[in-house]
């Protein structure tokens, strides 16, 4: 009976046996786990980069994160690479889907919180996030990761003044902060990091002037401004022998050329305010590659030398006044791929070395007086009066620099970057304090080890930053010519159901190509034919029309008569942009714009017009521009589509190309730059402000003319009145000031006295001084107006690159 009871009770007894069991195992598992990351990798590096990707949105990029807590040992590719030295997260490396598809981050995303995370991870030397669509001020936080030596955001729309808590990373190598929305003056305590190789501010609202403690930077081998609104004197740079890279181009620096160091591999200043001569020391610059000073105001005679510079590649000097007489003997580069020319006072004959690169077409000199050439050239009287008339003028304050002043002006009110200024000062002399007695100590190493291929090449990337600056439109493919098979492929044998236009001579088809891409084909019947050649000049300046604001011409291709060779048919290749029209995203019926998206849509606008007015020779004019022709990329960054191309006068118009036709019709236009053909793209840009403004389609010049004399009366008025012509979705969030400007340079640019009209360059001005004036505004009062999208944030990403 006992054993009974016994055998009965056995199954019990093993069930407790084995929930004993599986207990103990759980807990030894659970303990080995504990241990193992205690181990391997700390559980606060775990908890901070599950943070990131919480505080990022879970974007697609970091989905590894979900599967492993092994983070040392993720595998790296081109969006996530994380490198650890001895259990420690040393380099974090994000990266959005190159713009195409950014994530969208929340309504309730702080920056703030995101870093806050980030600074968790005390032994970070290299942090890169770049195109995540972040936005907001830069916190203070950043001070806190003392170990970083590279630094790269760029490629977002982080914006506010650049915070001196950075200056507290004393072993900062690399500062990227390109592409954002940083605004105020570069700060001087940028250059007092002792190993700074690498300073990158490209296109950003940064104003003022370059500090003249950028000369004793002596590590510095990357100098990057481009694309902002600074101005000034360039300090001198013959010190620092180290730098390779120096990108100024589209600012307002000058009068006088800046003194470098013989050793610059690029120097490029394009489209500035430099009036003096070409120094003669350029002679000895045998490592430059190449040189770009296009577009400014430079006088005197060119040296010729340059050519035969051992290393020289690249050179532009087209939009200036330079003189000197060119020779058939002239020696040249062999490894020559571009030179520009035009637009000076050159006389002479072409160099027979460059007469053989003609045919490249990596050859350009129209607007010069040299002789026996074709295209426009001017009788060598004409080049030889001009430069008698130059003069030097050092006492005549510079209207670019005047503008600039204004602006800066206006910006310190109450003192308060002033203020600023004085704190600065009192930080850089703590920390150059400070860092005179951690010299004393041992310095910090680099990280070297556990760095696989992938990562060294990231690593080389960022520290190095490129030898060959990026040019606007460099996100579009290499234009080239299509074979008629490809577009034909592309369109289903041009089939009628991708036709979406046929006007007179110009048939519109939609297309995909065997990559995915979506692209426009405007294919174009002559009237007469012709043979390839004649149209190498018009094709050279259609693939040099690429900039950020402008719906760009890929490729394009001839179909050729099988009879005589000659062109029956010319097909231009366009990118795609299906997102509608700014109108669309101001009087569409559902979620609009907000003030300061529209602002931006505003910048973008003139970033285009500026450019089709003096970023290639001669500009192009009269471009009837309207809001419906102002589209919308991937992104909702804004896109210009309608421009007039000299192409084909001499077929009555009957040649059209460009990205769109107007419904105006286009008006050739082979001559220089008109005071008269400028000013009506001015007045169209403000019929497009005035529709931001008023938030409702103007389709007449009698409403033109009716809303006028309503903001021409309300903007003399309290602001009460002001408001009352305000598109009603956007009354409570703009700021005053902001509005006023606005309304004050749409009128200028709506005045009937053309001459009265203000230049493109005074109307981009004006509207970034009412991004500066809108910005404070909403931050002061804790409301930043958002759409709920990610749309908004990728305009105002993308626009800031323009």
């Amino acid at each position: 009976m006992q054993s009974l009871f016994q055998l009965k009770q056995l199954p019990v007894v093993l069930m407790a046996s084995l929930v004993l069991m599986h207990t103990s195992l759980l807990f030894l598992s659970t303990l080995f786990i504990c241990i193992h990351l205690s181990d391997q990798f700390q559980p606060f590096q775990y908890n901070a980069l599950k943070q990131i990707q919480q505080f990022l949105n879970y974007p697609s990029v970091l989905t590894i994160f979900d599967s492993t807590w092994d983070f040392c040992n993720v595998e790296s590719s081109p969006f996530l690479t994380i490198v650890c030295y001895e259990d420690n997260v040393t380099q974090l490396h994000i990266t959005g889907n190159n713009g195409v598809f950014p994530p969208s981050l929340p309504q309730n995303f702080s920056i703030d919180a995101l870093f806050s995370s980030i600074s968790s991870l005390s032994n970070l030397k290299v942090l890169s996030l770049v195109s995540l669509g972040l936005w907001g001020p830069l916190p203070a936080t950043i001070g806190k990761l003392s170990s970083m030596e590279i630094l790269n955001l760029s490629s977002n729309y982080i914006d506010g003044f650049i915070p001196l808590e950075l200056s507290y990373l004393n072993n900062l190598q690399t500062l990227v902060l390109d592409h954002n929305k940083f605004t105020g003056q570069i700060p001087r305590w940028v250059s007092s990091f002792n190993d700074l190789a690498v300073l990158s501010l490209k296109n950003n609202s940064l104003f003022g002037s370059l500090p003249s403690s950028i000369s004793s930077s002596d590590n510095l081998r990357v100098l990057a401004m481009a694309d902002n609104h600074l101005f000034g004197e360039i300090p001198g740079l013959q010190n620092l022998t180290n730098l390779q890279i120096l990108d100024l181009k589209n600012n307002y620096f000058g009068p006088n050329f800046p003194v470098l160091h013989h050793k610059v591999v690029t120097v490029d200043i394009r489209n500035n305010s430099f009036k003096s001569s070409v120094p003669n020391e350029l002679n000895s610059y045998f490592h430059l590659e190449k040189l770009d000073i296009s577009i400014n105001g430079l006088i005197g005679p060119f040296p010729p030398s340059l050519f035969s510079l051992p290393s020289i590649n690249y050179i532009d000097i087209s939009g200036n006044k330079l003189t000197g007489k060119l020779f058939q003997n002239m020696s040249c580069n062999a490894h020559l791929v571009f030179i520009n020319l035009s637009s000076n006072l050159l006389t002479g004959e072409l160099p027979a070395c460059l007469q053989e690169k003609v045919e490249e077409g990596a050859v350009s000199y129209d607007g010069n007086c040299l002789s026996g050439e074709e295209g426009n050239q001017k009788p060598s009287s004409f080049c030889h009066n001009e430069a008698l008339a130059v003069e030097v003028s050092p006492q005549k304050l510079r209207h670019k620099e005047r503008k600039a002043m204004v602006v800066l002006a206006s910006s310190l009110v109450g003192g308060i970057v002033g203020l600023a200024v004085i704190v600065g000062l009192s930080l850089w002399v703590f920390q150059r304090r400070n860092r005179r007695a951690a010299m004393k100590g041992p310095s910090t190493r680099l990280i070297t080890e556990k760095l696989s291929t992938v990562n060294t090449v990231k690593l080389l990337s960022d520290a190095r930053y490129i030898s060959e600056t990026m040019k606007m439109g460099a996100n579009l493919p290499t234009y080239r010519a299509f074979p008629l098979e490809e577009l034909k492929e592309a369109t289903n044998n041009f089939s009628h159901p991708s036709i979406v236009g046929e006007p007179s001579l110009i048939q519109i088809y939609r297309g995909k190509l065997g990559d995915g891409t979506a692209i426009v084909i405007r294919s174009i019947k002559m009237r007469k034919k012709h043979s390839p050649t004649m149209f190498t000049q018009h094709i050279e300046m259609i693939s040099r029309l690429r900039h950020n604001h402008l719906v760009s011409c890929i490729g394009h291709c001839f179909e050729c008569c099988p009879d005589d060779s000659t062109v029956g048919i010319v097909y231009f290749v366009f990118e795609s942009l299906p997102n509608g029209t700014l109108r669309s995203s101001i009087c569409g019926g559902g979620e609009t714009l907000n003030w300061a998206q529209r602002i931006i849509a505003g910048i973008g606008v003139a970033k285009g017009i500026q450019f089709l007015h003096t970023g290639i020779m001669p500009g192009v004019f009269s471009n009837h521009l309207k809001i419906t022709d102002v589209l919308l990329d991937p992104n909702f960054h804004v896109k210009i589509c309608t421009y007039n191309l000299p192409l084909l006068a001499h077929q009555n118009a009957g040649f059209m190309g460009g990205a769109a036709v107007s419904s105006n019709g286009l008006k050739s236009n082979i001559g220089g730059r008109e005071k008269e053909v400028e000013k009506d793209d001015i007045y169209d840009f403000g019929v497009i402000l005035m529709e931001i403004l008023v938030g409702r389609p103007i389709i007449s010049q009698n409403d033109v003319m009716v809303v006028k004399d309503i903001i021409q009366v309300s903007n003399k008025m309290d602001d009460t009145a002001q408001r009352s012509i305000v598109d009603p979705t956007i009354i409570k969030e703009c700021s005053t000031e902001s509005l006023k400007t606005v309304m004050d340079i749409c009128l200028r640019c709506l005045s009937d006295d053309p001459t009265a009209r203000p230049s493109i360059e005074d109307v981009l001005w004006t509207l970034q001084f009412a991004a500066q004036l809108q910005d404070p505004w909403r931050h002061d009062s804790h409301h930043i107006h958002r759409l709920s999208d990610s749309n908004p944030n990728n305009l105002q990403e993308q626009i800031s690159r323009g």
